[in-house]
């Protein structure tokens, strides 16, 4: 008895040392254990996605590649595959499974290499976010303690959630949707079981059992996955033979990011990390709503990039893209090969001139042939800004062109090629000046297009926003809108004749002239407009005031700092396109002007609202005012610089503007649904050439985009607001159409200030036709 007295308390002791012992170990090795509040408050990072105006994806920003999915979001068979690979105990263990532990230290030891891990899913998550990858019992035993904790702070389906999202699948995708995107092209709920157990099989080792590195070795880590989940009772015999032998198809879902409209996701993100920050942007996993509409916007980058191309050719040829030796030749050509699918009308490719002749040059690419006629060549003059392309003879000798060496850009033609097996192409340029485009829904403010230049690979410089330029003669209807509102009428005589402003401080003398350097006398303000006559503008301005012109541009939301300088009535202050185009909205909205909208609405990764755009609206001119001026302006399509967009065969309401020595041309146009503005220049100030204006180099481009989108809005006129009155008058004087009158305009005034008078025919003036409108004003105007 004695005996078995000691015995047991020796065990008593051995228990309680061991208890002990096992409490020391498990307080030393908890001492520095971190918390869990990065796991709890579960932010890993997410791509942040932006959307167009229909739902589908403008583009994606990110560090890693990982796009968030809840349990309910997956595919059924998901977890339960990657719990029968990783962790088939996982709803019955608190954190650390024992008998996985042994279970797979008898599988290693029996297959002689480590085929199967003991660390449970909860584990893995703690070695991942809170631990490092350092091997190490301290390290074991501080993932078990961190384990069996977590379990108590969060629930299986949670700790099972981020772990699905959280781990390395391998090709740079994080979680299970990033990989069903990757491996099959698909979203996690539309992946079947078979293509579930592919996906199961990587994290053990991501590289190794890539399917898109070794597909036979991850179709052999599939069935082991298969094997586990019919083992566990999770799919039957007939499941398991179905999904066996289904065959896969792995291919990565069309990555559209950045293919459509670069420029105006470029805008978004900044405007995005301006708003959240780069982390949020970049990690955040936010969902980004914006207006941008596909088919406006990919009509908006196919019109830009046509006009700018045609501008280019007016210029004349630059030479080759570069010359090589012969020695060179074979080196350029085994770079690419072409196939079938490769050659298509209308592709860009670089070719190598192997010999010339005055009538084409032969050219290779790859092992294809090709021809190149000088027919096509009738633009490459060489380059004088001086001179228009109508003052110069078309090329038609290939040899002053091209020689043998030269390496050019050229695009597949749509005509039958002369020869057999050789490829028939016309010469191409890159263009020299850049441009941009806006499109802006005037009634919400909504920019449903934006294109900043040629190329964004070539150029990320947004030229729609970033560029500050003069918008010349585009901006002159913020001018007579002034004028309207102090005193002149469309009516109103003002003189077109010379004047001089002599500065004796600084000894310069300031001589503005009309475009065409002639002077009409005695002219209509809505003709002064309608034809873009300078010296018009600036005595308007001159009576009216250029501080109370400024006022107005600031008032319809112009923020350009503009100097107190009677140059700014001819545009001489310099803009964005953008900010133009929210200054012209008032024209198109009766009179209030909108701010441009680029981002609607932005939700976190779990759905909650972070914001939403409110429409910034601010009074600016009357509706009387606005009318006025889309009447006018519908004139200047009509009957001026702006007749292009006559082509729509709808009201256009517009404004062409040529800055000086053709620096940059501008159209701004709109019609009561749609408002788009385009620039055109060279980044670096340069002048494009001579008649490069906004009416031949940026108003084909607005017709290009507008042709492609017109058909998307109902046919809709600008309504007349109460308080204006239509009259007839005399196209000489002003007055009232009488009947002596050779030629009549039928014209917009306020209520009240239409003439009264009625015309005798002739030359006789004004009276009543507002500011400046007797022959004793006209004489003033002189000197």
């Amino acid at each position: 008895m004695k005996f078995l007295r000691i015995l047991l308390v020796l065990l008593v002791c051995g228990v309680l040392l061991s208890a002990a012992g096992l409490y020391l170990i498990v307080h030393w090795a908890s001492r520095d254990l971190p918390g869990f509040q990065k796991i709890t408050d579960y932010r890993p990072p997410l791509v942040t996605t932006v959307y167009s105006s229909d739902n589908h994806v403008l583009g994606y920003f990110y560090r890693e590649k990982r796009f968030l999915a809840r349990l309910d979001q997956m595919s059924p068979w998901l977890p339960k595959a990657f719990l029968a690979a990783e962790d088939s105990g996982f709803y019955q263990h608190e954190g650390v499974d024992i008998t996985a532990i042994l279970r797979a230290a008898l599988i290693n030891l029996k297959s002689g290499h480590i085929r199967q891990g003991g660390s449970t899913i909860t584990q893995q998550i703690i070695k991942r976010l809170l631990l490092t990858s350092e091997r190490s019992y301290e390290r074991k035993l501080k993932e078990a303690i961190l384990a069996y904790r977590l379990e108590h702070y969060l629930t299986k389906d949670e700790i099972l959630t981020i772990y699905l999202n959280q781990i390395f699948l391998g090709s740079n995708a994080y979680g299970v949707e990033a990989a069903a995107r990757e491996y099959f092209g698909k979203h996690v709920n539309e992946l079947t079981l078979a293509e579930c157990a592919i996906l199961a099989g990587l994290p053990q080792a991501p590289s190794r059992y890539s399917p898109n590195r070794d597909p036979e070795l991850a179709k052999n880590r599939q069935k082991y996955v298969l094997e586990r989940m019919f083992e566990m009772g999770w799919i039957n015999r007939a499941q398991f033979e179905e999904a066996l032998a289904q065959p896969l198809v792995y291919k990565s879902m069309p990555d559209i990011s950045w293919k459509v409209g670069p420029y105006y996701l470029e805008e978004v993100r900044r405007w995005l990390i301006d708003k959240f920050g780069e982390d949020m942007v970049y990690e955040g996993g936010l969902h980004v709503s914006t207006p941008c509409d596909l088919t406006h916007q990919a009509a908006a980058d196919a019109a830009l990039k046509q006009g700018l191309l045609e501008a280019a050719k007016r210029r004349g040829w630059d030479g080759p893209v570069q010359h090589l030796e012969q020695h060179q030749f074979q080196a350029f050509l085994g770079d690419t090969d072409y196939t079938p699918e490769d050659i298509w009308p209308g592709r860009w490719i670089k070719v190598l001139v192997t010999a010339v002749a005055p009538t084409q040059a032969r050219v290779q690419f790859g092992r294809q042939q090709g021809i190149i006629p000088a027919s096509s060549m009738g633009w490459c003059r060489t380059p004088n800004p001086r001179r228009a392309p109508e003052d110069v003879p078309k090329v038609t000798d290939a040899t002053r062109v091209l020689k043998r060496g030269d390496v050019v850009w050229a695009t597949f033609s749509e005509k039958p090629s002369p020869e057999k097996g050789v490829h028939l192409l016309d010469l191409e340029r890159l263009p020299g000046p850049e441009g941009a485009l806006v499109s802006i829904k005037p009634d919400t403010g909504e920019v449903v297009a934006l294109s900043g230049g040629f190329s964004f690979e070539l150029s990320q410089f947004n030229r729609a926003t970033q560029a500050l330029r003069q918008p010349g003669s585009a901006f002159k209807p913020l001018v007579y809108s002034t004028a309207i509102d102090n005193g002149f009428t469309a009516a109103s005589i003002v003189l077109d004749a010379p004047i001089v402003f002599e500065n004796v401080e600084l000894g310069k003398i300031w001589k503005p002239e009309n475009y065409e350097g002639i002077f009409y006398g005695p002219t209509l303000l809505r003709t002064a407009l309608v034809k873009s006559r300078n010296l018009v503008t600036i005595r308007v301005a001159q009576k009216i005031g250029i501080r109370r012109i400024i006022e107005r541009a600031k008032a319809m939301g112009l923020t350009a700092d503009l100097p107190e300088d009677l140059s700014v009535a001819l545009g001489s202050g310099s803009v964005s396109l953008l900010n133009l185009c929210q200054a012209y909205t008032p024209f198109a909205r009766g009179g209030t002007t909108i701010k441009p909208v680029m981002v609607r609405r932005v939700l976190s990764a779990w759905g909650e609202e972070l914001y939403r755009s409110e429409p910034e609206i601010k009074d600016a001119i009357s509706p009387q005012t606005a009318f006025i001026m889309a009447t006018l302006m519908k004139d200047v399509v009509q009957y001026g610089t702006g007749w292009r967009a006559k082509e729509l065969g709808r009201p256009v309401a517009g404004k062409t503007g040529t800055s000086n020595d053709e620096h940059d041309a501008w159209f701004m146009a709109y019609t009561p649904y749609l408002l788009t503005g385009v620039w055109v220049g060279y980044d670096q100030l340069q002048p494009m050439g001579r008649l490069e204006t906004g009416s031949r180099t940026a108003s084909p481009i607005w017709v290009y985009y507008r042709k492609q989108v017109e058909d998307k809005f109902p046919y809709q006129d600008f309504e007349q607001p109460p308080g204006v009155v239509m009259v007839h008058v005399d196209a000489k004087n002003g007055l009232l159409a009488g009947p002596g009158t050779t030629e009549d305009l039928f014209l917009p005034f306020k209520e009240g200030t239409q003439p009264t008078e009625v015309s005798r025919g002739g030359g006789d003036v004004s009276s009543g036709g507002g500011a400046s409108g007797s022959e004793e004003d006209l004489f003033k105007q002189v000197y």
